[in-house]
């Protein structure tokens, strides 16, 4: 039993398969997803996909590239999905230094309102962070998100910085770079991480994990991160889906009975 915690059904990338992209999955075992949507496009369809299969649910947020874009009615629109019953998370939010199509100050703003929504609401945040990682713990403290906690989306820093994110009461979610190669700080933080902050993802159609990198990643690969993970800490596979499986039904305030 996997749940792939993050995952971009919503994109174009999956326009022409998504149905049959969710059968492989469901064939691999992935029995939940969470489809993330980022702006006025992705939003509704997040929930047009959850409302069809009630093995998915929604998150609603706005990407920090995007930004400069948001206004108060988004928020507010944001604020109103919110109460759909198949939305389980705000985001993803946060800040992103490697574009610049958003200053980094107005990043920041929409990030703390989000914040500050997401505590209004009492629901957990799911943090989008590249390149940005102290910046996103100070506003992540000034804020107090550790009053709703919630997830370090494909977590790519160094294992210096787990436990500052899990005192600020975040899980630590891994995708597909745990599987490359080259990649020493993904595998260093899967062997470090608590059993019960756990979280796998895909965020496909991103980060194809090893053998597809460069690929179009889908949330059957998630299977593939599941696999590497559990090798690293030198458990079963089975159990760490399980784990992780129930870590994400904890933090998502999701009732796997009522389905």
């Amino acid at each position: 039993m996997l749940f792939d915690t993050h995952v971009h059904l919503n994109a174009d990338q999956f326009m022409e398969d998504r149905e049959e992209t969710i059968e492989r999955a469901r064939a691999a075992g992935v029995e939940y997803m969470v489809v993330v949507g980022f702006d006025r496009k992705t939003i509704p369809l997040a929930i047009e996909i959850a409302e069809q299969y009630d093995f998915i649910y929604a998150a609603v947020g706005w990407h920090p590239v995007d930004a400069i874009d948001m206004t108060e009615e988004d928020l507010n629109w944001i604020e109103e999905l919110s109460a759909h019953p198949k939305v389980v998370a705000l985001g993803e939010m946060g800040l992103d230094y490697h574009w610049d199509k958003s200053p980094h100050d107005v990043q920041k703003t929409v990030f703390a309102k989000q914040i500050r929504l997401a505590k209004k609401l009492n629901m957990p945040v799911i943090i989008h962070n590249r390149e940005a990682t102290e910046d996103i713990i100070t506003v992540l403290q000034e804020e107090n998100a550790a009053e709703v906690g919630g997830i370090m989306h494909c977590y790519n820093d160094s294992a210096d910085y787990v436990q500052t994110c899990l005192d600020m009461n975040f899980y630590i979610s891994l995708g597909g770079p745990v599987t490359f190669k080259n990649a020493t700080m993904p595998k260093e933080v899967a062997k470090i991480v608590p059993g019960d902050r756990l979280l796998i993802e895909t965020d496909a159609p991103f980060l194809a994990p090893h053998p597809n990198r460069g690929k179009r990643n889908e949330p059957a690969y998630v299977a593939l991160v599941a696999e590497k993970i559990a090798e690293l800490r030198g458990v079963d596979v089975k159990e760490l889906g399980r784990i992780t499986t129930e870590n994400a039904f904890r933090l998502f305030n999701i009732n796997p009975h009522k389905k």
